[in-house]
């Protein structure tokens, strides 16, 4: 048996491990033992609004302890610096979310055993507190702690587990980034244990990855019609970090919709979590075809990963966002497409997950919205994903990225692409991490990404000095000319051919490999002439 840490007061008593993702297993497993008979969708609520509460009073926690280490503070008269230290303002102006002291984590791990209505109120109490204080969490946080499928016993453990200082920032390591890692941790959990019913919230890390990492949203606005849990903003605002510092994280601003209730409150979170500003998700869910409540937003990167061929879905024949024709009502994916280029600002670009039918289909009119979207140059790329991407569903799918400029754009001197399409055929790449699980590795997505960036010439492309050129059985840039000879089929198959065969250096000259064939023909000819002259003259003889 392992070594055991003694547990602190108030904290729960943690194996001694050593990895982050150790810790968050243990807790995983700790909150799996509270499913009992709550339905998935609830637990899932119930275990992130917890981190989330978390996440809240440490980040107010860091920021009361650096306004406590402030010189300043020494100028202030001792019987003034505690009201100092609880100004509202002192933490709003730093986008820290303002925590009543009742619902501070440490005075719910110190009352969470001797609480008047147990825990469970306690925790109600403090989801309800925080979004009294925080208009910009109103309505969002869960109040289902203290219901009756609810175990307080082994609630209580869970809250003395999440106490543990690992589950804590330090150092350069803020609450943002712990919590906001077990965050992730978290839904990336639910959505392998839900299946396909996760399909609605999470989209696979690598897709989400490569998207970005094509786009590459470094400033201006960036919308999800179809957010789920907010991964497209959060691997967006992580992007921006990595290539331009934490100073920049505010360079986007993020706007999205979703339409089922619980995802939205998930999102809402993973924002704030992540230090964006989840106002961006609007103040209630809402259907974006029936009730589009960003209208008038023109953004300049749209992402989306939208359900697939939805059939059920609100259709308006006479909808002003149909300029390139009626989608059928018995599949959504032309609407999503249509939807998102209505949202394209003069310079805008989009990248989108859709399934591989949306490339090929002519059923009820697709094919003419399909050629007529290429016709007016908006489709920049067609990438064909490998399959087992997706653990909510089996449909191959494949990634349309359109845009609204192709010229060089000035002073940014890009490659001039108007009327050309690259087709990157990704089908072959990525590796398989279970018996059903496929995910594109950093070689991977660097490959598929620097393809796109030479192709169009970007500042990236020039920085790492790449130039773009065909690779058969891989990209093709194909003229709108040749697409027309293909119907307007978009399939990358079609356009990037067969992969070159690799010539061995060792291999045998060709016209000496034809006069060995040539004599080995003739003898084994010779042979047969043998053998049949033989077996004619035994059957000669009995007869």
């Amino acid at each position: 048996m392992p070594p055991r840490k003694r547990a602190t007061a108030g904290q729960g008593e943690l194996p001694v491990v050593s990895s982050t993702k150790e810790i968050q297993d243990i807790l995983w497993k700790a909150a799996d033992k509270l499913r009992g008979s709550m339905d998935a969708a609830q637990y899932k609520e119930f275990v992130l609004g917890l981190v989330f509460l978390k996440y809240v009073s440490d980040a107010f926690a860091e920021r009361r302890a650096e306004l406590a280490a402030d010189p300043e503070l020494a100028e202030i008269p001792e019987h003034r610096r505690g009201a100092f230290l609880e100004e509202r303002d002192e933490y709003t102006k730093k986008d820290v979310f303002w925590v009543p002291q009742t619902a501070r984590w440490d005075y719910i791990a110190e009352n969470a055993a001797s609480a008047e209505g147990g825990v469970g109120k306690l925790l109600d109490d403090a989801m309800d507190e925080v979004m009294k204080a925080n208009k910009a969490l109103t309505g969002v946080l869960p109040k289902i702690f203290n219901r009756d499928n609810v175990d307080q016993s082994r609630l209580k453990q869970l809250v003395d587990l999440i106490s543990d200082a690992r589950f804590t920032g330090h150092g350069d390591r803020p609450a943002q980034d712990v919590l906001g890692e077990v965050y992730e941790y978290f839904l990336e959990k639910f959505a392998r244990a839900e299946g396909k019913r996760a399909g609605e919230f999470y989209t696979p890390a690598s897709v989400v990855c490569l998207i970005v990492e094509v786009l590459e949203p470094y400033e201006g606005r960036v919308y999800d019609p179809a957010c789920g849990s907010g991964g497209m903003f959060v691997q967006s605002g992580k992007f921006v970090t990595k290539r331009r510092g934490r100073d920049h994280s505010h360079d986007i601003a993020v706007y999205g919709q979703e339409a089922n209730e619980r995802t939205w409150r998930l999102a809402k979170m993973n924002l704030a979590i992540h230090g964006m500003d989840p106002k961006g998700v609007g103040d209630r869910w809402g259907d974006t075809f029936a009730d589009d409540k960003l209208a008038d937003l023109k953004a300049d990167f749209v992402m989306a990963n939208p359900p697939f061929n939805m059939s059920d879905w609100e259709r308006k024949a006479d909808d002003p966002r149909w300029k390139f024709g009626a989608p059928p009502q018995s599949n959504a994916n032309y609407a999503w497409l249509q939807h998102i280029v209505s949202k394209l600002g003069d310079r805008g670009s989009a990248g989108v997950v859709l399934a591989n039918g949306s490339m090929s289909s002519k059923q009820s009119g697709e094919g003419e919205i399909r050629a007529a979207l290429v016709e007016a140059d908006l489709v920049a790329c067609m990438i064909a994903l490998p399959g087992n991407l997706f653990r909510t569903t089996a449909i191959p799918a494949c990634l349309w990225f359109l845009t609204k400029d192709k010229t060089p754009q000035g002073a940014k001197a890009m490659e001039d692409r108007r009327s050309q399409v690259l087709f990157i055929d990704a089908r072959a790449m990525g590796t398989m991490i279970d018996r059903t699980e496929r995910i594109l590795t950093d070689e991977d997505l660097e490959k598929i990404s620097d393809t796109y960036h030479a192709w169009r010439g970007t500042k990236s492309a020039k920085e790492k000095e790449l130039s773009y050129e065909d690779v058969p059985g891989y990209c093709y840039s194909a003229s709108l000319e040749e697409i027309a000879k293909h119907d307007h089929v978009l399939t990358p198959g079609r356009y990037v051919g067969a992969a070159e065969a690799e010539e061995d250096p060792n291999a045998e000259p060709v016209e000496e490999r034809v006069e060995r064939l040539t004599k080995e023909l003739f003898a084994a000819l010779d042979e047969s002439a043998r053998l049949d002259a033989v077996v004619r003259e035994q059957l000669g003889r009995i007869a």
